[in-house]
């Protein structure tokens, strides 16, 4: 998820504050899950996102939300399978 005070936060709302009028959300660690690529724990971490951007000014529904692999680069470059 995401800490009240933690960079997810803070930079969303920089962005906004900035006049970023659309945004994209890497859901990174997603290796790191249980089960690894766990579709739930990604689902979780969209609808915890996407409510507080909403708060902000943004509409979630406009925001693209990719689950990636920092470690391993998955969907960073291209597409994974």
């Amino acid at each position: 998820g995401i800490s009240k005070n933690g960079q997810t936060r803070e930079h969303a709302l920089l962005a906004f504050t900035l006049g970023v009028k659309q945004l994209i959300v890497g859901v990174n660690k997603m290796d790191s899950t249980e089960p690894p690529y766990s579709e739930s724990r990604f689902e979780e971490i969209k609808k915890e996102v996407s409510s507080y951007i909403k708060k902000i000014g943004y509409n979630p529904a406009a925001v693209a939300f990719v689950p990636i692999s920092g470690w391993h680069g998955d969907n960073m470059l291209e597409p994974s399978s």
